[in-house]
């Protein structure tokens, strides 16, 4: 039987022209049967998935910020300026009057479930969850408490977007920091950018084998940090970076303490995390949840090479054992220092992320295996609160 693509599947497959490889992707496309070729069962009432509930005594706000870099081309779309998406997420002196934002827009959640699910993750269901259904803690551009907190930047991991660390922001959140999460158009499954459609993943699956690729990416990351930073000192000094020129929250300014920032991400954004920590004095400390110090071509980073004098954790789980990760955490570790390093038990890569969350609620709707869901996230009962809790001592120590 003939499979006609959805007009989701057409959008995905017309923007990634540019540096994917076409037939691949094409190929998995459409394998995603239109919705008139769906089974029986995915016809139901499709599964809303919930994020848990934060654990601190603040109420969160949240606003996105889109942002442009005029110093810096797009290595990817070759765009004469560097754009970003951020998240902030901030501890609120009021949420009457403000809505709980989505975790993804409704143009988002379309790619989301075309590409991300069954596809990018085959272990998600790419029919049967409503992704657009989905509603955070967080609300929608409510006043923040003007008092001087912490701020964290959160970098995820290569073709993921920023939205599936939404659990651990907000928990982050809710016990006093200002989180803000980025995302890195051009490897990022999708980017929801304002006023236009979500811009796609361009680049190919080579970027984590080829050198030169490889390169471009984490050095684009680095680079997307520091910018991001750059832009939150703007903003503390009465500014407001964003190129949309959308109204910041009331107070937010008053919310950033710039001398208490600490990095932290998963995968490719641990690595991001960390060599970010090395290379700007104004990071004083780094988490990796799970991400290789080093290029695809073995070169180690210079965080790997020199060591550091700043507080590092290295995060891993005891699914996802790679010799690479074990040689370039070894690495820093030679150096002395304070580096900490830890295994998470019965957890699997993407323990750090919402699907920690999501699976189990899978499993129970019948939409992923038991085995899908161990190879995913593991099947840890209490991922969730340890990764919180992780995190949370590390950077209260290191941001005292």
């Amino acid at each position: 039987m003939e499979v006609r693509p959805t007009a989701v599947t057409t959008t995905v497959a017309a923007a990634t022209v540019g540096l994917m490889r076409r037939r691949t992707f094409l190929a998995a496309v459409a394998s995603v049967p239109a919705v008139g070729a769906l089974p029986a069962a995915a016809l139901t009432a499709p599964l809303t998935l919930r994020l848990p509930s934060p654990t601190g005594p603040h109420r969160i706000g949240t606003t996105t910020l889109h942002l442009v870099d005029a110093t810096r081309r797009d290595p990817w779309s070759n765009a004469s300026t560097r754009e970003l998406m951020v998240t902030i997420y901030y501890p609120a002196s009021t949420t009457h009057g403000c809505r709980r934002a989505p975790q993804l827009s409704p143009a988002a959640a379309a790619v989301f479930g075309q590409l991300d699910a069954g596809i990018l993750h085959p272990e998600l269901p790419s029919t049967g969850v409503s992704w657009a259904a989905t509603r955070t803690h967080s609300y929608a551009d409510a006043p923040a408490l003007p008092v001087r907190r912490p701020v964290l930047l959160y970098s995820p991991g290569g073709a993921d977007p920023r939205t599936i660390g939404t659990s651990l922001a907000e928990d982050l959140t809710s016990h006093g920091h200002v989180v803000v999460t980025i995302d890195h158009p051009g490897e990022t499954s999708e980017v929801d950018f304002p006023g236009r459609p979500p811009r796609i993943i361009e680049i190919t699956p080579d970027v984590q084998t080829d050198p030169v690729l490889n390169r471009t990416m984490m050095t684009t990351r680095f680079a997307d940090v520091h910018f991001v930073l750059d832009q939150l000192e703007r903003m503390a000094s009465g500014h407001n970076p964003d190129a949309s020129g959308r109204a910041l929250p009331r107070n937010l300014h008053r919310a950033l303490d710039l001398r208490r920032v600490g990095t932290y991400g998963h995968s490719a954004g641990g690595a991001t995390a960390a060599q970010s920590m090395h290379e700007d004095n104004r990071i004083l400390a780094a988490a990796n949840l799970e991400g290789y110090l080093d290029l695809a071509d073995g070169a180690l980073y210079p965080i790997a090479q020199q060591g550091t004098r700043k507080p590092l954790l290295l995060a891993g789980t005891d699914g996802y054992t790679n010799p690479r990760l074990d040689r370039t955490w070894s690495a820093v570790q030679s150096h002395g220092g304070p580096v900490r390093r830890t295994q998470l038990q019965q957890a699997n890569h993407w323990t750090f992320t919402d699907y920690a969350a999501f699976a189990p609620q899978l499993v129970a709707a019948g939409l992923m295996t038991p085995a899908e869901r161990t190879h995913l996230v593991g099947d840890n009962p209490r991922a969730v609160p340890v990764v919180r809790a992780l995190l949370r001592d590390f950077f209260d120590r290191a941001l005292q």
